[in-house]
Order: C-alpha cells, then structure tokens, then sequence
C-alpha cells in the first residue's frame, strides 16, 4: 500500500493528513510549529501521523505541501536583492507604478508608499525594442546588455528579473538576456516576464516578475532543505506544492514560478472545505479559516472558488491566478491591547504566534489574546492538540486581566466578551469583502467555519452574517492539510490576444484556447501527471474601455454575453458596443485523488452517549451551564441544543443559546437558529 501525505504548515500549528491510496482511509495529527526550521515540524508531524496509522515512513509515496514560505519573505521584507532589467527609456518602471493610493480623503497624504521589491540602483536598461504586435524594431545590443550584467553582478543581487516592454508578444531578447545572465551572473536564478506572466501591461508584467524572483532563492532554499530532510529522515515521497489556485505543482515546477505559490496556504482550507461541503450537500459557501495568526475567508460558488486574477500580500499586490481569498489579522494568538491615547480596546492585527504563544500556554507569553479570552469565558477546555497543549487558566485570566483593568470594567470576563466581540467584528469585515462588496448576499451563502479557532467563533460569525447553516467540518483543526491531500496537480498557460470577438470567427477562437490547453497539457505530462479536465477564462472588455472582467466559459460557449451578464451583475449595465478579447487562459488539471468520507452510524437524535458533563460559560452578559460532548461519540441525526461546546482532538465548536447543532451523516456538524431548525 502506499499513501498521500498533506501537510499545512501555519503561524502556530502544523497540520497533518495521511490517505491510504487504496482505501481512501485517512489519519490527522496536529503539532507545534517550528518557525525558525519550518521542516522540523512538518517531521514531528509525519513522525505522529505515521504512528497513529501504525506504518512506516517508508509507505509515504507524495508529500502535498502548503506553505507560507514565499508569503512570509513578502511580508517580513526577507526576500533577495533583486536586479532587474528593463528596455531604454524604462528604468523607472517600478517607482511610477500605478496612480492609486489607497484609503480615503486625503490618503496620500498620510500612505507610506512602498518601496519596490527592486531597488532603483539594481535597475538597468538594454537597449532593445519590440512593437506590441512583436515585431522587432531594434535589435538587442548584446555588449552592453553584458556590462549591464556585470553592473548587477557587483551590486551582489541574488536574482535577475527580466521585463522588457512587449515581451509577451515575442520573448526572443528576453531569452537571449537569460542565456548571457548564464554566463555572467552564473548561479543566480533568472526571472523572465514572457515566462512568469506572458500578459501585456508593463507594469504589472515587471512587479510580478521581480516579486518572483524576490521569493524564489528562499522558495528554494526551503523545498531543497525539506526534501533533503525527508530523503534522510526515510521518507522517499516526492514532493509537490500547493499552487495559490488550489492547484498542486512539483516542487521543480514551484521554485521556477514561487509567485504561483504566494497563497499556497489559505488555498488548501478552501479546496478541503468545498470539498467537505460538498458531502453534506452545500455548494454554495463562504470559507472562514481561522488559525492561530490569521483568519482567511473565501467565497464559493457551485462549488468552484472564485478564482482572481491578482495575489494580494500586504502591500503587494501581483498579478497571479488565486483562490479570491482574503486574509485579516485576527486569529487565536491575535493580541488585545488598549492604547493608552484612545483607551479604546483593539485586537490584532500583532499575534503572540507559536512562541511564546498566548499566556495560557505557559511558554512565557504574557500577552492577552483571543485564546486566552476564551480560556477566561470557559469555552476551551483544558488541554489542546490531542494533549499536547496543556492551557494555563490563572495565567490566561491574570492577562486579560490588564485588559479589564486599563479599561475599568468589572471583571475578566467582561473583558474576555469585549475582545471577542471585537475579534468577530474583525473577521465579518473579511467576509464582508468577499462577499457583500463583490456582489453577493451572505444570506444565500452556508458559512464553513475551520481552522483550530474557527468553530469557536463560527456561532457568532453566522449571526452576523445571517449565512446558515453554519457547518463544521469533522477535524476542521486540520481541514487546510485535508485540502492539500485531496487535490490535483494544476498548470496554466496564457497570453494576451487584444482583437475584437467581432473579427474572430469560432474556429479561430477555439484554436486560440486549444493551444494553450496543448502547451499547459504538456508541461503537466512532464511531470508525469495525466489530464482530466480543461477549463477555460480570458479578460473581456467593452471596445474603448481601459479595464477587462475576467470571464469563465466552456468552448462554444457565447463569450461576449458571458461577459454582459457579468457586466451586468457587478455595474447594472452594458453597453451595446462590440467586446475585446485582451488575455486568454487554460487551466488544465490532473485527476482527484480518493478519500473515502466519513459515513456516521446513525442515531436517534439524542447526543446524550456523547455528553461528557457540564461546565460553566459566559455568555450574552452571563454565566450559564453548558453541556459538553465528545465529537467522536456524536451519531447522524443527534441534535445538540445550546448553549453546548463540542471537543475533538484539533479544535472546539462552541454552540451557542438559541440555536442547535445537527450532526450530518458526513461528519460535519451543522448549527442553525432553532426557529429555522430543520
């Protein structure tokens, strides 16, 4: 037999799923992260799964990996020097940029401007030029294109980034610009703009391309230094990344293009939360993933994420396919404080992480966080991970303390209430982003509430919300690494068309995204991976207008009312004028791997052989008495009335009064108003 691993490495904890190949059965495992040597952790966590399964290392054939390497190098401002090289007249490329400053009234006023990924001195140009039909209207100089080169090379950078103007038409002088950056800068790895995005508009093409080859060097140092560890550690599975599209890709594939892998994490939750879903029957969601750092949210429809065509990482923002996922400063570890000039009670987006962590785990932390709110309130019991974290209650309450102290309230627990309710305004403004701002009314949405804090909160966010029913997927602790395991390898292959759907006849539409089928195809035949399905987007305009909707669509398909009825969705209107293919796309993907779900014995509607006794919470202004039941001992169809906490190895789902928990034949727990009970 062999088995597929998922791994999901996040701020705090680390993430594990074994699957049996053959059966489909599957063993979780949940540790401490290792921040300093990330693949420490993902070791402790095979080391643990692997004992659970009763099977050696040996037995692991593939290692599915999501990760925040890349994330975490644009974030923390640890990526490479990066050198990049621009045609005549264009150095200044990165520092123009876009005229947009973000927030309102009088923002510029007060937005630090970002510095660019590469420096101004680590720019140079060549003199070349090719026409936007890609036609060569001056030839590379090759001499001074190699004294630029050696410029570079004095200045120490780590990587080169190549972005000449119209490349995406005809990639010749950027070819030939890596073949001389071979000789003269050997050892550093090259970045092509007509290979990371073969996409017209400059300045996009160029921050994309220096943000690849910013990440790339610790992309590759991380995927080196991992394999390297499970080949000695006896663990001879190849490793493949999660791609931002909830894609898989070979590690090979992903350290050549790390911008494709910039939310390689939150893409994971999302897959394995569609794909959890889907089992109880619900295919329309919201996502709401909240770890110990961060909270990431999502929208699904028909059971398809919402794929976007930007990756947004702090001030970064790319342009890369991505689950439209949106990511806020709120999680378990997000720290509580009162600023001594508003004396007003903020949490986040600062987070105590895995070290020290928040003060009821006895690490040293001393900081108030969200989990030590919910400590105080009663709603965690008192060890986590399977017995692995041991919480400290008189430490959790000792801090929150402060907190009701710098504010004058009466106790802990006011204070406590005050941080979560503060944490859940937080995260509804995340789904509100996802949703509402995009369009779409929560109301019609379920809402998938995982991660190891999410199902505490997932109550109170349906409330919010009004998205019902709330599901909480079996062990949606490690619901990101299940994502990671159920998934198929992905590619894409573009490039920019700009010719009116009016002069293109069907035959010569179709020919354009059959051969980027074809070309994306071959790339995942290389790596050993059969097709499955196509699926096929480009980016649409009105004739005249400056900006493009991206629209999904089968061939044959009328893609110019695709477009109108999209048009119409987001700006009530269309015009009637002709439309402008500008990108066109296709995504090609292997097949699913197996996973058999979960089938529960079924019930009489009575949980009581899973109520393991009382305890008391605050909640709404008060103590009240809850009931406690282990999820493990829960049947198909028994209804849990709140106010009840469910405990499992990987998370807690806390119920709250006035509404009821429904446990689905599939596992998920699924927690709805008791006057909408059904």
């Amino acid at each position: 037999m062999s088995y597929r691993l998922g791994v999901d490495v996040g701020g705090t904890f680390t993430d594990v799923l074994l699957v049996d190949e053959d059966s489909g059965s599957t063993w979780r495992a949940k540790t401490a992260s290792t921040p300093s040597d990330q693949s420490v952790g993902v070791l402790n966590g095979i080391d643990k799964v692997c004992a659970e399964a009763g099977i050696d290392r040996a037995a692991v054939a593939a290692v599915l990996h999501g990760t925040t390497v890349a994330t975490n190098a644009i974030l923390e401002g640890k990526g490479a020097t990066v050198g990049l090289v621009t045609t005549q007249g264009f150095r200044q490329v990165l520092q123009i940029a876009r005229s947009f400053v973000p927030g309102g009234l009088a923002g510029w006023i007060i937005w630090p401007k970002p510095e660019p990924l590469a420096a101004l001195e680590n720019t140079v140009e060549v003199p070349e030029r090719v026409g936007s039909d890609g036609t060569v209207i001056s030839e590379l100089d090759e001499d001074a294109t190699r004294a630029a080169l050696r410029k570079l090379r004095d200045n120490g950078v780590e990587a080169l980034a190549v972005s000449l103007i119209n490349a995406f038409a005809n990639d010749a002088h950027e070819r030939r610009i890596a073949e001389l950056a071979a000789e003269e800068l050997p050892g550093v790895e090259v970045s092509l703009s007509s290979v990371v995005l073969p996409e017209m508009r400059e300045y996009e093409r160029a921050l994309t391309t220096v943000a690849n080859g910013y990440v790339q060097p610790q992309v590759a140092r991380y995927v080196a230094n991992l394999s390297a560890k499970l080949t000695a550690e006896g663990v001879p599975a190849e490793l493949s990344i999660l791609r931002s599209d909830g894609g898989l890709s070979a590690a090979g594939a992903a350290i050549g293009a790390p911008v494709t892998m910039l939310l390689s994490g939150p893409a994971g939750g999302v897959t394995g939360a569609v794909w959890v879903a889907e089992q109880s029957g619900h295919t329309e969601l919201l996502t709401f993933d909240m770890g110990g750092t961060s909270t990431d949210v999502a929208l699904v429809q028909h059971a398809q994420a919402r794929i976007g065509r930007e990756t947004k990482v702090g001030d970064l923002t790319v342009r890369a396919s991505a689950v439209d996922v949106r990511t806020v400063g709120a999680g378990g570890g997000s720290i509580a404080h009162v600023p001594e000039l508003t004396r007003a009670l903020r949490v986040g987006p600062q987070s105590a992480g895995a070290e020290p962590g928040p003060a009821a785990y006895g690490k040293g932390g001393n900081a108030p966080t969200v989990t030590d709110a919910n400590v105080v309130l009663g709603y965690l019991p008192t060890t986590l991970a399977g017995g692995e974290i041991t919480l400290d209650r008189e430490a959790a309450r000792a801090a929150v303390q402060t907190v009701a102290d710098a504010m004058g309230l009466p106790s802990a627990e006011a204070a406590a209430a005050g941080i979560i309710d503060i944490v859940n305004e937080n995260m509804l403004g995340g789904l509100r982003l996802v949703s509402v701002q995009q369009g779409f009314d929560p109301r019609d949405f379920a809402l998938v509430a995982f991660g190891g804090a999410g199902p505490l909160h997932a109550n109170a966010l349906g409330r919010l919300t009004g998205a019902w029913p709330v599901i909480v997927p079996p062990s949606p602790g490690v619901l990101c690494a299940l994502g990671d395991a159920t998934t198929s390898a992905r590619d894409e292959s573009a490039r920019t068309v700009l010719q009116k759907l009016g002069d293109l006849s069907d035959g010569d539409l179709a020919g354009i995204f059959e051969e980027l089928a074809a070309t994306a195809s071959q790339r995942l035949t290389d790596q050993g991976v059969v097709v499955e399905s196509t699926s096929y987007s480009a980016d649409i305009r009105f004739v005249g207008q400056g900006n493009e909707l991206p629209v999904a669509f089968e061939l044959g398909e009328d893609l110019g009312a695709r477009f109108d009825a999209e048009h119409e969705r987001l700006f009530s209107f269309t015009l009637p004028v002709d439309h402008e293919l500008v990108n066109a796309r296709a995504t090609v993907t292997g097949a699913r791997p197996t996973v058999t779900p979960i089938h529960l014995e079924k019930g009489d509607g009575d949980p009581a052989a899973a109520r393991t006794g009382d305890t008391r919470i605050y909640v709404d202004g008060e103590f009240v008495d809850a009931a406690v039941y282990e999820r493990l001992k829960l049947r198909a169809g028994d209804v849990l009335t709140g106010p009840a906490i469910v405990v499992e190895m990987d998370s807690t789902t806390l119920v709250l009064p006035g509404h009821a928990a429904t446990t689905d034949p599939s596992g998920s727990l699924l927690i709805r108003p008791i006057s909408t009970e059904a």
